[in-house]
């Protein structure tokens, strides 16, 4: 496993630590001053949303690799699946592929959205989600991005997804039978699960993403309380190392929802606390 106390080279900011994944929240600093922020304190790389991005991907893009960083994902396609997909999602996800290649990263990450109208369980709806991402996973390959499965904790199940665990996650894969559709594991929604171990032996090189937050022990808000690293009670090295050992190499990427504590925070610190956990804990 790595040996983060001294380097932070593979560590990673999504912007969504800072409150700009909703309109209303955190300090709502533009996208060239959380460049250059995060250079300033050391990060390897960033993850946009794409509401940040418009029509300047390009531009932004460059910008951040003019400040020696890298964009090492984009969040995220549309919703494929569930009674919240758009009339127009093939659209809107080839959209966002484009974007991702715009930007000069090849991550592009998926949530799937819930279980489709009129089916019980997620089995029916895992297999339309494979038919889905077999529409895309090409147009993807083509503009060299790789398409990233997020499982998300049972407590979104039904509503924003259909896949829960890492093995939900690799069983779609499987479906799919494409080497550009991959996971990304991101600790507050896998930090339960027992079998976690074993699945990403299984997913091995599928794995193309590693988001890294804590689970608050009395959580107050299932979206928007996620803790610092540090602060609640998820095995965060242990997780680390499940993924590790299976050959993922790639960013650390620090993923934190958190409305009423690190959004209220001043930026400059929330990055100052990222690094010092993230040598730390993590």
């Amino acid at each position: 496993m790595r040996d983060f106390s001294e380097d932070t080279s593979a560590l990673v900011l999504n912007t969504a630590t800072l409150g700009h994944n909703l309109d209303g929240y955190g300090a709502g600093w533009p996208v060239e001053r959380v460049i250059d922020a995060c250079a300033a304190h050391g990060f390897g790389g960033i993850v946009f949303w794409r509401r940040e991005i418009g029509r300047r991907a390009l531009e932004i893009g460059n910008r951040v690799r003019a400040a020696g960083l890298e964009v090492t994902g984009l969040c995220r396609t549309p919703y494929l699946v569930g009674s919240e997909r758009s009339a127009n999602w093939l659209d809107e996800t080839r959209a966002s592929i484009d974007m991702a290649a715009e930007l000069g990263t090849s991550v592009l990450t998926v949530v799937t959205g819930g279980t489709e109208p009129g089916t019980k369980g997620t089995l029916e709806t895992q297999k339309i989600l494979a038919d889905r991402l077999g529409k895309v996973v090409e147009y993807a390959t083509e503009r060299k991005v790789r398409l990233a499965l997020e499982p998300l904790n049972p407590m979104f199940g039904g509503n924003r997804t259909c896949i829960m665990t890492v093995r939900d996650a690799l069983n779609v894969c499987e479906m799919v039978d494409h080497d550009d559709l991959g996971i990304a594991i991101d600790v507050y929604h896998v930090w339960w699960d027992s079998d976690l171990h074993q699945s990403c032996a299984s997913a091995g090189s599928r794995i193309v993403g590693f988001h890294l937050c804590d689970w608050l022990e009395n959580t107050t808000d299932m979206l928007l309380d996620r803790g610092m690293m540090g602060d609640g009670v998820a095995d965060l090295r242990a997780i680390r190392n499940a993924v590790e050992s299976n050959g993922y190499s790639g960013p650390c990427e620090v993923e934190i929802f958190s409305r009423e504590k690190w959004w209220r925070t001043d930026p400059d610190i929330v990055l100052s606390m990222i690094v010092e956990r993230f040598r730390q804990f993590c």
